[in-house]
């Protein structure tokens, strides 16, 4: 095959000539769907972060309803995603959602922030989380040494990239695996916690609204604690292509998934405040090891062992997932071509896969860049909010355009809002300039945008440095799947 041209490929990989294309396999049946949402969903954060909920909202009780409602809004914005996924049969999420119904600059903007800051550093924060437990239990009386766990965090991506560009059936397998040892361990912490309500700990749940919070600012920020544990809920929607009947699985993942997370983190929390009085909760630095102090003793390990699986299986379904974002909007024109372009015989977007991984390994360098995710993070709903409205754009404009599921439009409207909501309560909440130094970089993107992809410009040793690589790394362009 000569440099540049392209070939379709059977399922077995081999080259077939009729089609002249190449594509990324069908391999993600109902269960690796439901895994990839799932697996995605929960990391770190239910066994980390119900402090900080807590902590906002002054309350068990109202702590409790805001992890519902989280769930909820994941549930109403997936079933959203859904009917963009069915009628937008394309890979990438909110990138190729925004580019088909808004257009070229702001889907542009979503890729810029998403590629070189948001998906890696995402990465990068769940690869340390995984890295401080795992060298943790080398290290039990004394604070692990940072050069250690940064280099377990590097070990973790680049496994995680081996993974993901050799096959996309190992990645899934990995998912699975990980997936269903996550569920046992918070099965564990879920029997416990009703074992305990039933022997009589339920103190922490009378009164449980008594100094509940009620301000524009707290209830955002607790908002947004919660929704990070949630983070993932749109993950399937970035791997369409890559999904067996997608019009049928799409929504049917969504609602299998969704509501399992959900349930199981009410019930989680409700273990914790049965074991914990709130004010342990919030002095604690890791709320399922505490947990696990009180009710397992010695057995505690395995909530640590629970936490290391965990973050590895959400990292590789955040690294799965932001891979395609980067190939996409690749082979849209956004990114450089190579990018766009799939493993003749592996047939995974392997320079996507290597580029994302490089951006992560840089970013573990500082190590401490929690504050960029974290005002980063209401960006997400801004670029959320513009793909809610292309939706509801298309429900009122485009109403025959044929639908394989469809919601009622009240769901939308009713993200959007929230989205509008969750961009603004931390800004006015708790304003700092670092929300505009994130605004900044974002709009910044208009500089690179009208030379390189409006008035295609690029240096002329560019498209030689593309096909060098395309000979090292086995890639060919790679087509949409029908």
């Amino acid at each position: 095959m000569e440099l540049g041209e392209t070939s379709s490929t059977s399922a077995d990989g081999k080259m077939e000539e009729d089609t002249g294309k190449i594509h990324l396999k069908r391999e993600l049946g109902l269960i690796s769907a439901v895994s990839m949402i799932a697996g995605t969903m929960i990391g770190s954060g239910i066994f980390m972060s119900p402090q900080w909920v807590l902590y906002y909202m002054g309350s068990p009780g109202a702590s409790l309803l805001i992890w519902a409602a989280c769930g909820l809004l994941s549930m109403l914005g997936a079933l959203s995603y859904a009917e963009l996924g069915t009628v937008i049969k394309e890979s990438g999420g909110d990138y190729v959602y925004i580019l088909r119904n808004v257009g070229s600059l702001p889907a542009f903007l979503l890729a810029f922030t998403s590629v070189i800051v948001v998906r890696p550093a995402s990465i990068a924060g769940v690869a340390l989380s995984f890295a401080e437990y795992v060298v943790a239990a080398f290290f039990p009386d004394c604070q692990s040494p940072q050069a250690i766990t940064k280099c377990t965090a590097a070990a973790c991506i680049l496994v995680l990239a081996i993974v993901n560009c050799l096959n996309v059936r190992l990645s899934m397998s990995i998912m699975n695996f990980f997936t269903a040892a996550k569920l046992i361990v918070l099965l564990v912490i879920i029997v416990g916690g009703m074992v305990l309500l039933v022997m009589g700990n339920t103190k922490v749940l009378q009164n449980a609204f008594e100094n509940t919070a009620t301000g524009f600012g707290p209830v955002g920020v607790a908002f947004y604690q919660g929704l990070w544990s949630y983070d993932g809920w749109n993950n399937l929607n970035y791997v369409t292509e890559e999904l067996k009947n997608p019009e049928v699985n799409l929504p049917r993942a969504v609602m299998i998934a969704i509501p399992l997370v959900t349930c199981i983190y009410l019930l989680v929390n409700v273990s914790y405040f049965a074991a914990m009085t709130p004010q342990e909760l919030l002095t604690s630095d890791a709320v399922a090891i505490s947990w696990g102090l009180k009710v397992l003793g010695t057995w505690t390990w395995i909530i640590s062992l629970g936490v290391a699986l965990s973050t590895f299986g959400s990292a590789n379904g955040t690294f799965f997932s932001g891979g395609r974002v980067c190939y996409v909007a690749a082979r849209e024109g956004h990114l450089p071509d190579v990018l766009s372009m799939a493993h003749v015989t592996r047939l995974t977007p392997s320079p996507a896969l290597i580029f994302t991984s490089a951006i992560s390994l840089i970013l573990i360098i500082p190590g401490d860049f929690s504050s960029i995710v974290n005002f980063f993070s209401f960006t997400a709903w801004l670029f959320y909010g513009i793909t809610i409205s292309g939706l509801i754009y298309m429900k009122i404009k485009k109403p025959d355009i044929p639908r394989p599921y469809k919601v009622p439009i009240i769901i939308p409207v009713i993200v959007l809002i929230a989205s509008i909501y969750l961009v603004l309560a931390p800004i006015i909440g708790s304003p700092q300039l670092e929300y505009l130094y994130v605004v900044i970089f974002i709009l910044s993107g208009i500089i690179l945008y009208f030379p390189v992809v409006r008035y295609k410009w690029s240096p002329g040793w560019f498209h030689s440095v593309t096909l060098h690589l395309q000979l090292l790394l086995q890639v060919a362009p790679a087509d949409k799947n029908d």
